[in-house]
């Protein structure tokens, strides 16, 4: 493809020109950084990532192409994707079409040929902020672009649940392919657990349906009542975006539903059950994004590597009404988990499914499919 004028501008007016791939014109999200060194399809139709500009800290991106096995969602939800080096040559097994096609079909722009270590040191300093990507004649114009992005929407206080939740309720059955993960051959009853999507990765629903489980996936407005009525033996708060705090009928939901059955959240699920037992949350200077975060278990002392994908977090100084904190991330102290075992809940800030990411992990849905077969 011949590039194009393409560039990533700032809310603070810091520019960074580069080449353009992917569709044209004008977007805007909050620029973050991912440091996973591979799985950029998975991290692109990530839900959690909605109306934000990835930049991948890896160098080199493109070179496996794209398939069909490992969207985690039905679209890309990036606002924008910046890569380093966009990759001339596609070559894997599993590839049916290149980066910039994907791209350009699902409507995102991508920019390469970006100075990525001199952006991610520039986040890292003044944190996330607003930003404008552009490919085509719209980039000539930089100060335009930073009157864009100043305009656009500020993660914090923004729901956009309502915006990545699914339209009406499913049941889930696909498992995982047996090359991956080895496969399962459960020999308990297939309990029920409903899963709130506040932006569902498929892959928690195929580690769940793989365990056992019958997967019942709802809106993420659905009311209590309605759960009950379904007659489920748990509860799964799933991954999202945006500012826990500015979902309230979600935190209102899940007070209700504490202690009537086992609850397991991850990523924002984790913030809206802290947020229903209590807690706080607040939004972190630049959010932990890779699949290589350091995560301190505070019971047992040994340490899980890790998926991350956030820029909110739970206050250390929470009262999580007689729950307590079991994990940590070690890059900063910041809560990675909490339990409250009178109310059967727990929850973790990471992501134990991966996809993409190491398999550290895992060993928490073992814990929840426990907790669900034991329930009443």
């Amino acid at each position: 493809m011949a590039a194009m004028p393409a560039a990533l501008v700032l809310e603070d007016g810091r520019a960074f020109p580069g080449q353009g791939f992917g569709a044209e014109g004008v977007q805007t999200g909050e620029i973050v950084f991912n440091t996973s060194m591979t799985g950029y399809q998975e991290i692109l139709t990530d839900p959690s990532y909605y109306r934000q500009i990835v930049a991948m800290t890896v160098p080199h991106v493109g070179n496996t192409g794209v398939n069909l096995e490992d969207p985690e969602s039905n679209k890309v939800w990036v606002s924008g994707f910046v890569v380093r080096s966009l990759s001339p040559i596609v070559s894997n097994w599993r590839n049916r079409g290149d980066l910039a096609t994907y791209l350009r079909d699902n409507g995102i722009i991508g920019v390469s040929g970006i100075a990525t270590r001199a952006l991610v040191r520039h986040i890292r300093e003044k944190g996330v902020m607003r930003a404008a990507v552009a490919h085509g004649d719209a980039t000539l114009d930089t100060d335009k672009l930073t009157a864009i992005a100043r305009d656009s929407l500020d993660m914090s206080g923004a729901n956009l649940v309502n915006a990545v939740t699914v339209a009406k309720a499913y049941e889930w059955r696909e498992g995982s392919d047996p090359q991956w993960y080895g496969g399962s051959s459960p020999a308990h009853e297939r309990r029920l657990v409903v899963a709130y999507d506040f932006g569902i990765k498929h892959n928690i629903l195929r580690m769940m349906t793989d365990r056992g489980l019958r997967v019942k996936v709802v809106p993420a407005q659905t009311s209590p009542d309605d759960v009950r009525a379904l007659r489920p033996s748990g509860i799964f708060l799933s991954n999202g975006p945006g500012d826990p705090a500015a979902v309230g009928y979600a935190i209102e939901n899940v007070r209700s539903l504490l202690g009537e059955l086992p609850i397991f959240g991850i990523c924002l699920g984790h913030q809206i059950l802290a947020l229903a037992l209590g807690g706080k949350t607040e939004k972190m200077r630049f959010g932990h994004r890779g699949g290589n975060q350091p995560v301190k278990s505070l019971h047992n002392g040994e340490v899980e590597i890790a998926t991350h994908n956030h820029g909110f977090a739970v206050s250390a100084d929470s009262d999580l009404g007689g729950g307590e904190v079991t994990h940590i991330n070690l890059n900063d102290n910041t809560v990675a988990g909490l339990r409250h075992n009178a109310l059967k809940a727990f929850s973790v800030q990471y992501h134990p499914e991966a996809a993409p990411g190491p398999h550290d992990s895992m060993y928490l849905f073992d814990e929840y499919v426990a907790a669900v077969q034991d329930a009443v």
